[in-house]
């Protein structure tokens, strides 16, 4: 099995996780449902942001415990499984609340200023 790259998949969850929040950025949770586009959208960036932070090895995410990898993991695999009860509300919160924290952190790791 190849090895995986731990630095490219911190770079994809940062990347990913900005990406959602810049088209999540000004939205009410309502307009996030009534914007279809968008909404598939950003569920789709989060699924990915999960799907890499699965693929930091337990050894790895120990070292950075500010992360808090497995509601990564479970919101990924909320939105992978519950594709069709997805709570705006409570996605509007981690956009608004928890992705700029993370990809503050993100930046931290990968010293990026």
């Amino acid at each position: 099995m190849p090895q995986r790259d731990p630095e490219l998949a911190l770079r994809q969850m940062l990347d990913y996780s900005r990406e959602a929040m810049i088209l999540s950025k000004g939205k009410s949770p309502q307009e996030l449902v009534d914007d279809r586009v968008v909404s598939l959208a950003i569920v789709r960036l989060m699924e990915i942001v999960g799907e890499a932070a699965n693929r930091i090895s337990p050894e790895q995410r120990s070292g950075h415990p500010e992360i808090p990898w497995l509601q990564i993991v479970g919101l990924r695999n909320r939105l992978i499984h519950g594709y069709d009860a997805i709570d705006y509300e409570i996605l509007w919160q981690i956009l608004n609340h928890d992705i700029p924290e993370l990809i503050l952190s993100l930046e931290r790791i990968l010293g990026i200023s």
